[in-house]
């Protein structure tokens, strides 16, 4: 036998704790009085309710309050058995004990093939309590295996899912850096070309189409990568409101024109402590779920509040304790969810969609971000009427953490400054060099950490800023970093990358930065200009802290 299934059988001693309810089926009202003394005296406590008629009895099996039933073998109204093919029907997992007259022995005993749990003459009723005990201890057995089985099964279910997680989260991982690449120059492209066009260019809505496709596989990669848990994550105290209010506009541009999106800001200073990208991916995934639930138009409305919770939200891992919550509410009027439907939107994979239409992911990311920030949701939805969720994060007093690089403000992104370009990508690194070159900057390319060896030499006295991918064949942007840096300690470094493990790369040094892919050329062209215009650093520091970059990176390919 399973070890599990095994420890789940209880005892053989059956202690009653609870009252035992007992359904009579007998016509007889002194042997009913004889029957509930015997069981009284045995020591059972136990409360019965005694029926005569075909209709009472199924009004009795109806309600479900039943543990025992004890029925009368020949009672009017009742073909010979009826009494157990009615229980079997309304009642088939509570034990069904037959007590008959002598004469009807035999015949009540032929009904324990048909499955009465035993027969007990009349004559011999002092069997009645050692019998009520041992079907009771089977009862509790049988329902301990099968919830021992049910528990495996789960566990089993959960392996699965487990594994079938972590290989989404190695697919994720290795696809990233690829799909990185590929988005950032259709993505910079898209802009590069919408900066050239006129507001009223006839192709100008067909460019912008390419870019919000752009974002919605952006926004998918990091989907992929939060749910397998590759996404970094750095939270900090932000405001909600504000949060929100910044990507209106590209919540705006996910739901099209057919939706009517109000955007209600609660009057309070709402706080959270979380990383405000996943804040951002929790509303995107929940208004995409509202969009593709009015596929003819409709409302979609958001809206911040605080909340005094009493009790916890419905979904949750570990129970919110009482105090007051930040509430984030997504209502829709589209198709609304069945109960069916809404007890597994927060599954993995799950999905309502036709195949090929939606990953299963987005609500199962919601759940896991928002539990992981301490929080809960609730989802009230009709069907025909539609779909409200209600997110909860807990409210902090504390201070809105501002980055650093947030307090600087670059004035302007032109430069005439040279800097060394390396890129085994080559679209990636065209897109980079030319938008560069149109701000006035002096470009040296190389395709890899050898060849920029080799080209960097000649231009090393000019040489101010090195802007490099970290995964490259043959010499990684960080060891590259390192060989430069000994003939220039002040060279300032830019590290670019699509694989989300990178991120932390030069992290403390004052003389290097790290951008993750896709990046637009605007956000480039202000990070290579806010390097350029640090002032000098010691050379030793900048020295030391490219041994903590290799190491760093060393740490990160483990």
């Amino acid at each position: 036998m399973n070890p599990l299934l095994k420890i789940a059988v209880p005892p053989t001693d059956v202690t009653m704790t609870t009252l035992l309810r007992v359904l009579h089926l007998e016509a007889n009202s002194h042997d009913a009085a004889r029957i509930e003394a015997l069981l009284v005296d045995g020591g059972l406590s136990c409360t019965i309710r005694r029926v005569e008629t075909r209709r009472t009895f199924s009004s009795a099996l109806n309600d479900g309050q039943v543990d025992l039933i004890l029925a009368e073998f020949f009672l009017h109204g009742f073909d010979e058995g009826g009494a157990l093919e009615m229980a079997q029907q309304l009642a088939p997992d509570v034990p069904f004990i037959f007590i008959s007259a002598a004469r009807a022995e035999t015949l009540c005993f032929e009904h324990m093939y048909r499955g009465a749990t035993d027969c007990i003459s009349k004559e011999r009723l002092g069997r009645l309590v050692p019998s009520v005990r041992r079907v009771l201890r089977e009862r509790e057995a049988r329902v301990a295996l099968r919830q021992a089985e049910e528990a495996l099964l789960q566990s089993e279910m959960q392996l699965r899912q487990l594994q079938k997680l972590e290989a989404v989260g190695r697919l994720a991982g290795g696809l990233a850096h690829d799909f990185n690449n590929l988005l950032m120059v259709i993505m910079g492209q898209s802009q590069v070309l919408l900066s050239e066009m006129g507001p009223d260019h006839p192709l100008r809505n067909r460019v912008e189409e390419m870019q919000k496709a752009g974002e919605r596989a952006k926004m998918l990669i990091r989907q992929l990568l939060t749910f397998s848990r590759k996404q970094p994550s750095v939270s900090k105290v932000l405001s909600l409101n504000a949060t929100l209010s910044n990507c209106e506009s590209m919540l705006r541009r996910l739901i099209g024109t057919d939706i009517q999106l109000t955007l209600r800001l609660s009057v309070d200073d709402l706080r959270i402590k979380a990383d405000s990208a996943f804040v951002e991916q929790v509303v995107m995934n929940l208004v995409i779920n509202a969009r593709d639930a009015m596929p003819t138009g409709g409302k979609l409305t958001i809206e911040t509040a605080s909340a005094d919770l009493d009790h916890a939200p419905t979904y949750h891992v570990n129970p919110l304790p009482p105090g007051e919550y930040v509430k984030i509410s997504v209502s829709d009027t589209g198709c609304g969810m069945s109960p069916e439907v809404q007890a597994k939107i927060f599954k993995p994979f799950f999905t309502t969609k036709e195949e090929g239409k939606g990953t299963g992911l987005g609500l199962s990311t919601v759940f896991g971000i928002v539990t992981e920030g301490g929080g809960g949701l609730d989802v009230i939805s009709e069907i025909g009427v539609g779909t409200r969720f209600d997110v909860y994060f807990p409210w902090v007093v504390s201070e809105i953490e501002v980055p650093e690089d947030e307090h600087v403000q670059v004035q302007s992104v032109v430069g005439h400054e040279t800097i060394l370009l390396v890129e085994d990508e080559e679209e990636v690194r065209v897109l980079i060099r030319d938008e560069l070159r149109k701000l006035g900057y002096r470009i040296v390319e190389a395709r890899n950490g050898i060849e920029a060896c080799l080209v960097a030499t000649p231009h090393i006295e000019k040489l101010k800023l090195l802007l490099t991918d970290v995964v490259m064949p043959g010499m990684s942007g960080t060891e590259l970093a390192r060989h430069l840096r000994v003939i220039k300690p002040e060279l300032k470094l830019l590290f670019i990358s699509g694989y989300t493990d990178d991120v932390g790369i030069g992290v403390g040094d004052p003389a290097s930065a790290f951008l993750q892919k896709p990046v637009t050329p605007e956000a480039l062209a202000s990070s290579v200009r806010e390097l350029l215009d640090m002032k000098p650093t010691n050379p030793t520091s900048c020295d030391q802290h490219s041994e903590a970059i290799e190491e760093s990176q060393s740490v990160n390919r483990a």
